[in-house]
């Protein structure tokens, strides 16, 4: 018996790291799986290492009718007793079968899609209350949050390698080159921030108008755009504060991710972030789109030691005890005995 993932992106995000990381959580803690993907050729070779058999499917458009009897046939090869579907594009294409098709929501995703889904798995309260209030059954929805883990031999990122100096204040804002995470707010925060760097790990449709942005700033010698990266450790191990002013969040993996690297947190206050820093005692909080208040955070947390050891103190608790790899896979692995799939 075993679980069948299916992702149906081809890019790389924050759900597609994350869907590695359950992956191979679940596999240490003896879950069997198999995974069907699109064509990745680093997240093909990742479930390798991990130990998880996979498959390469097209997960198309509407037009695609073969993707699905495909999926089916691999689900039926490997005696699976649930498909846990990513996102939409999977839920489209998840066969119905002898096994029980889940969901699993990172988003205010529209569930016309999961019609006819068993049940479904939101990353955080808000959106679980959010499906039962698009009418879907409260005793089929769930919520199971993400967990985060720093790998205890990850070493930091060396400055000099990406052009940064030492002894300066370094600010890490990770996520896709996208309107939603703001980074024009870090740029104009960061003119209003002496002597501060900027690492901006991500990819997308933004980077040069993001990079012309720095240069009329003033701030383009104080910037350095990573690309998409496969060492976040390394970066938040690197970094002395992290920045997370995204417009529209749904969870904000970042935040987690922060507390578990040890790293002081500021964020916009949009739907995850604010569900999830208690302000000034684990994180700051500040208004959407506000890059005065961002710069005065991060002054803040410059200027005040005693602050970020709080931060970082209470952020490693809420770690420990809620969105820990332990806390949370077993609480896939209740999910999965619901339903015979263990």
């Amino acid at each position: 018996m075993s679980v069948l993932h299916l992702l149906g992106t081809a890019g790389e995000g924050g759900a597609e790291t994350y869907f590695l990381d359950l992956v191979a959580a679940l596999a240490d803690d003896g879950v069997k799986q198999v995974a069907a993907i699109r064509t990745n050729a680093n997240r093909e070779a990742a479930l390798a290492r991990i130990g998880v058999p996979s498959g390469v499917f097209r997960f198309g458009g509407p037009l695609d009718i073969l993707t699905k009897p495909k999926l089916k046939g691999l689900a039926q090869k490997h005696d699976v007793k649930l498909a846990l579907a990513w996102m939409n594009r999977a839920a489209r294409h998840t066969p119905s079968g002898p096994w029980a098709r889940v969901g699993r929501l990172g988003g205010y995703y529209n569930l016309k899609y999961y019609k006819g889904f068993d049940h479904l798995v939101a990353n955080t309260e808000d959106i679980a209350d959010w499906v039962v209030s698009q009418g879907w059954p409260a005793g089929k929805v769930r919520h199971i949050p993400n967990f985060a883990a720093a790998p205890v031999d990850a070493a930091p990122t060396d400055r000099a390698s990406l052009n940064t100096p030492e002894g300066v204040p370094l600010l890490l804002a990770m996520g896709r080159l996208h309107d939603s995470k703001a980074h024009d707010v870090s740029l104009t925060a960061l003119a209003k921030i002496p002597d501060a760097h900027l690492w901006i790990a991500g990819v997308g449709g933004l980077e040069a108008k993001l990079r012309a942005m720095a240069h009329v700033l003033g701030v383009s010698e104080r910037v350095r755009f990573l690309g998409w990266r496969t060492d976040p450790s390394a970066l938040y191990r690197a970094a002395d504060i992290c920045v997370f002013p995204s417009r529209y969040e749904p969870l904000g993996n970042v935040v987690i991710q922060s507390w578990a690297h040890g790293l002081p947190v500021i964020a916009a206050a949009s739907q995850g972030p604010s569900a999830l820093i208690r302000d000034n005692e684990d994180g700051l909080l500040v208004p959407i789109d506000d890059a005065q208040a961002l710069a005065e955070g991060v002054n803040r947390l410059i200027a005040d030691p005693i602050l970020r050891a709080r931060l970082v103190q209470q952020g490693a608790q809420r770690v420990e005890a809620e969105f820990s790899p332990t806390a949370v896979v077993a609480q896939w692995r209740e999910l999965f005995a619901d339903f015979g799939a263990q």
